[in-house]
């Protein structure tokens, strides 16, 4: 169990139902308010603490969170602050202050520390059997067949307590009557906790304690995990709520609160024990943790068997009745009596006719709310107390109409310096022969305030201080022995991340092996086709050099793929200056050459695979040369790749008139002339 305890305003449970049909508050308490003060002391004696800063952390983690850990025992708040202020690298507590205001992702991980889950199905098994052959029977057998029960599992974590003890009375009563008759409250402080206990799924190994036959009776198997079952999961109400601040939940026949008031201080532990003596019936069970005792509580519980930790509730411990005056005839013969009883009530009441005058006001309702003897007589509806701290005329209305006492309970009222007080204010017509002369209306003040055990007996006190240390000693080693198993889940929760991280690590290096291995034979081929690519490019390039002509190849964008040293030779132009670029935009000798120009793209189009042309053309020494130029087609699928070009130059032939002349031995008309500087014959 935990360190804490809830009860929400609403809830939502895991089936999707809405859990807002919370039992009904009869008495509202105000929480101990518990100072750390300079008598602080650390658990440890190398602990150091600061009181003040100590003080002025936890009521920032009051103020923001809306958790009290002022009224945890001293040496285990320090000793978890001190731990995971340790984590985060922090020294002081005003430090970690800052460091929660900068960060405020670390409030989860306080909480985690400070609030230790540790809970099971059935934890403790002597201790549940216990209650399951004697306390759940007793209960069921005291109530009418058809009459509600009601249990509270305060600090109930992730949930386990909480369906254990659905468990049992299913066992009992049977699955149709716990869904009609039973009703279980389950309450924490850890919102991240109740949340898993709302959905109240869990693995097989929580479910170690119970046994194969409630395992198949009360889950579902869902994903490998075990749902506790939709129908019988209505029955539940989970919320927040912390056991030292909230009003407890009432009329119960059985309260579980177990391993959670050890981490209490002995003020915050009277305070809780004294609203659980308020919220169970007469005849109701606690039932407590094994390293919880209540010796020293014996004004609120008798023990019923002490070796589990279940007690009854005593007789003594039940809240005294208040009886209210009465409100006595006007006209009897003993008026002032009655008028002074009426006076000297602890309830502060008015009493109002029924044209709605104020007849009478007690001397506790004038302290109360400010009313004067001049108010007497005046309409009720002139006051303030008519509609503070809650409407009035319409509730008389009402007992006038229903002929009954009208209760308006937990009525809240605010005190200018923040304060509240909560009164139950009770209407009650008074009627005279048939008929209504007014109406008595009660404040009644239901305001808890928890307070310091009385001193006890100087005989006692040696024993008392003796077995109080003794439980202390005991519940600081429970303490660490939850703490010491946390950590051991924990550790074995990360040595599992850690080795399912490590088979994720070896199957991706596997994987990385086989696709280096991949890449290794990718990269040998591709070593095999350029060593294969090497030679036939030397092989091409031998061939072009042994050529005694220029060879010039072109692809089919007309870009120069290759240029030999026998074109380098006969034009001049260098091989890095021609390649990439459009072979008839360069300039060297032969160009321009429109019939050239045309040859090339004429075998480009397919129209011829081979044309051989004749050219003038200037050589790079500047002499006229006549070059013959065969054209011819690149092999290759589809479209003409690319154009190889042979030139071979003549000196000594006479020049055509003009820069360029060309004759085709196809046109019988002769010669044309031609511009440019070079002219040709095409065969």
């Amino acid at each position: 169990m935990t360190g804490r305890s809830d009860v929400p305003a609403e809830a939502s449970g895991s089936d999707g139902a809405v859990e807002a049909d919370l039992p009904e508050v009869t008495g509202a308490v105000d929480a101990p308010n518990v100072l750390v003060g300079t008598a602080l002391k650390a658990a440890d004696a190398d602990v150091p603490v600061e009181a003040v800063s100590l003080h002025h952390l936890l009521r920032f983690l009051s103020d923001s969170r809306g958790i009290d850990f002022t009224q945890y025992k001293t040496g285990t708040t320090v000793r978890r602050l001190a731990k995971r202020m340790a984590e985060v690298h922090v020294e002081t507590y005003d430090e970690y202050v800052d460091y929660l205001e900068m960060h405020p992702e670390e409030y989860g991980a306080l909480c985690d520390t400070m609030l230790i889950n540790v809970t099971h199905f059935f934890r403790d098994p002597e201790a549940w059997g216990t209650l399951a052959a004697d306390v759940v029977p007793a209960i069921v057998g005291a109530k009418q067949p058809d009459e509600p029960i009601r249990a509270w599992s305060a600090g109930c974590s992730s949930g386990e307590e909480a369906y254990t003890l659905a468990i049992l009375f299913g066992d009992v009563l049977g699955e149709e009557a716990v869904r009609r008759r039973v009703k279980i409250y389950a309450t924490d402080v850890d919102e991240p906790a109740l949340s898993q206990a709302r959905l109240g799924t869990y693995t097989a190994k929580q479910l170690d304690g119970v046994s194969a036959e409630q395992r198949e009776r009360y889950f579902e198997a869902i994903g490998g995990r075990f749902a506790f079952r939709p129908d019988l999961r209505r029955s539940m109400i989970f919320g927040r709520h912390d056991l030292t601040v909230d009003a407890p939940i009432s009329r119960l026949d059985l309260l579980i609160c177990r391993n959670t008031l050890m981490y209490l201080n002995a003020e915050a532990q009277a305070a809780v024990l004294a609203r659980f003596g308020f919220a169970l019936n007469p005849d109701g069970y606690l039932f407590l943790g094994r390293a919880e005792m209540l010796l020293s509580h014996q004004r609120f519980f008798a023990p019923f068997d002490l070796k589990a930790r279940i007690f009854r509730k005593a007789v003594s411990g039940t809240p005294p009745v208040v009886e209210r005056p009465v409100l006595g005839s006007l006209l009897t013969a003993r008026r002032e009596l009655s008028d002074l009883a009426f006076d000297a009530s602890p309830a502060a009441q008015i009493v109002v006719s029924v044209d709605s005058s104020v007849v009478a006001v007690n001397d506790r309702a004038r302290i109360m709310f400010g009313i004067n003897q001049r108010d007497v007589g005046r309409s009720l509806q002139d006051l303030e107390i008519s509609y503070r701290p809650v409407e009035l005329r319409s509730r008389i209305e009402q007992a006038y109409s229903e002929r009954r006492l009208i209760v308006a309970r937990s009525v809240e009222r605010q005190f200018p310096d923040g304060q509240v007080q909560y009164l139950d204010v009770t209407v009650m017509p008074l009627p005279v022969d048939g008929a209504y002369l007014g109406v008595s209306v009660t404040f009644e003040d239901v305001t808890r305030y928890s307070q310091l055990q009385l001193e006890l007996k100087r005989s006692r006190e040696e024993l008392e201080t003796a077995y109080e240390e003794l439980q202390s000693a005991n519940e600081e080693l429970e303490t660490s022995n939850e703490e010491l198993q946390s950590a051991n889940e924990e550790l074995e929760t990360s040595n599992e991340e850690l080795q399912s991280a490590n088979e994720e690590l070896e199957t991706m290096n596997e994987e990385l092996q086989a696709a280096n291995d991949e890449l290794e034979a990718a990269n040998e081929q591709e070593r095999t086709w350029a060593a294969e690519a090497n030679r036939a490019t030397r092989f091409v390039q031998g061939i072009l050099a042994s050529v005694p002509g220029a060879v010039v190849v072109v692809n089919r964008s007309g870009v120069v793929d290759m240029w030999n040293a026998g074109a380098e030779a006969l034009w001049g132009v260098r091989p890095e200056e021609t390649h990439g670029r459009q072979l008839f935009e360069l300039d060297f000798g032969l160009l321009p050459a429109p019939a050239l120009e045309a040859a090339v793209a004429d075998v480009l189009a397919g129209g011829s695979t081979d044309r051989n042309l004749e050219l003038q053309a200037v050589d790079r020494r500047g002499g006229r040369v006549t070059v013959s130029v065969r054209c011819t087609a690149l092999a290759g699928e589809g479209e003409v790749p690319g154009v190889l070009l042979v030139m071979e130059a003549r000196s000594g032939d006479a020049a055509a008139t003009g820069p360029a002349a060309a004759t085709g031995t196809a046109a019988a008309t002769g010669t044309a002339a031609a511009t440019g500087p070079a002219a040709a014959t095409t065969q």
